[in-house]
């Protein structure tokens, strides 16, 4: 089965970074479709969220993707988590922009992407998806779960340096970066992946064991998401597992 990754952003459709990811059996590559998205017929200008998940849930519906791994926070920090300007996740990361209580971020020049972000899962959710709330996966059934990733930690998880910044990474960084997880993970991919293609493809690997209920390649870091005073809060962040060198690389039965 396969699933879909979607290093998000709301500026430009053509900053989306999309691809989708089907496992491979023994050591057969694991099978990458780069997407381009333009805005649809729906004008230029700034990614509107419910179009954006309007799409994406008739994509995963004519595909039967059931697992889908966004890049960006699900839900706003819970007053009573023990942090002071982080969701649970995002403190066991360390990430670098952090989801504060609703409207507050830091730092402030992530509270458009952040609450654009939320914007998306709950359009999602109108649609029929929920939030990945459980280590045990998706259920079996016709489930469809939204699994929040970090490309960044998703980089380190594998013992990979992390992709420069898309302002500083040069087309040689992004070839190279590329080469070693190709090492790691054997990827076919349909055409070389641009800055976001390849964040959206490190961040969706675990979203392949979760699809075949392989939960020894996933890490699943923070608490289950809820509802408090009317928002959504905390939420996983799931990380791919270091594949062993001696270990054949399953992504999917």
């Amino acid at each position: 089965m396969a699933i879909m990754s979607v290093d998000l952003a709301f500026r430009r459709w053509t900053d989306l970074g999309l691809v989708v990811l089907e496992g491979a059996d023994d050591t057969a590559p694991v099978q990458c479709e780069i997407l381009s998205w333009d805005d649809g017929g729906n004008g230029p200008g700034p990614v509107q969220a419910d179009i954006l998940a309007g799409r994406l849930n008739h994509f995963c519906n004519v595909h039967g993707i059931r697992v889908l791994m966004l890049d960006g926070p699900q839900a706003w920090k819970s007053r009573s988590n023990g942090h002071t300007h982080a969701r649970t996740s995002e403190r066991l990361l360390n990430t670098a922009a952090k989801t504060g209580l609703p409207g507050v971020v830091k730092p402030i020049t992530y509270r458009g992407f952040a609450e654009f972000c939320v914007d998306v899962y709950d359009a999602l959710c109108r649609r029929g998806w929920r939030r990945l709330d459980t280590t045990a996966g998706p259920d079996a059934g016709q489930e469809r779960v939204l699994v929040e990733s970090y490309p960044y930690a998703a980089w380190k998880a594998l013992g990979l340096k992390p992709l420069a910044s898309k302002r500083r990474a040069r087309v040689s960084d992004l070839a190279e970066a590329f080469a070693v997880l190709n090492a790691l993970v054997p990827l076919k991919v349909n055409r070389p992946p641009n800055h976001d293609q390849l964040q959206a493809i490190v961040g969706g690997l675990p979203g392949l064991a979760l699809e075949a209920r392989n939960y020894d390649g996933a890490r699943i870091v923070g608490t289950p998401p809820r509802r408090e005073d009317g928002q959504w809060r905390e939420g996983f962040i799931v990380l791919p597992v270091r594949p062993s060198r001696d270990q054949v690389i399953r992504w999917s039965s």
